[in-house]
């Protein structure tokens, strides 16, 4: 991956192994803290998509015994 890769983010090039380090356990802390706050809604998203693929599945119907 390249630098300028991500359309929307602009990555520094040349961190420190500390400036790295920090900046992921600010991305970890945010993240975190946007599933705290959205958490009901995150939740009902999923749910709502694992209740479509379920509805969508369509698993063949063994006629065979696998052995």
């Amino acid at each position: 991956m390249q630098p300028n890769d991500l359309p929307l983010v602009c990555l520094p090039v040349g961190l420190s192994d500390e400036a790295a380090a920090q900046v992921l356990e600010f991305l970890n802390s945010l993240t975190e803290a946007f599933e705290r706050h959205y958490a009901d809604q995150l939740h009902r998203y999923y749910d709502a998509t694992e209740q479509r693929k379920a509805e969508h599945s369509t698993r063949p119907t063994l006629t065979d015994p696998p052995f």
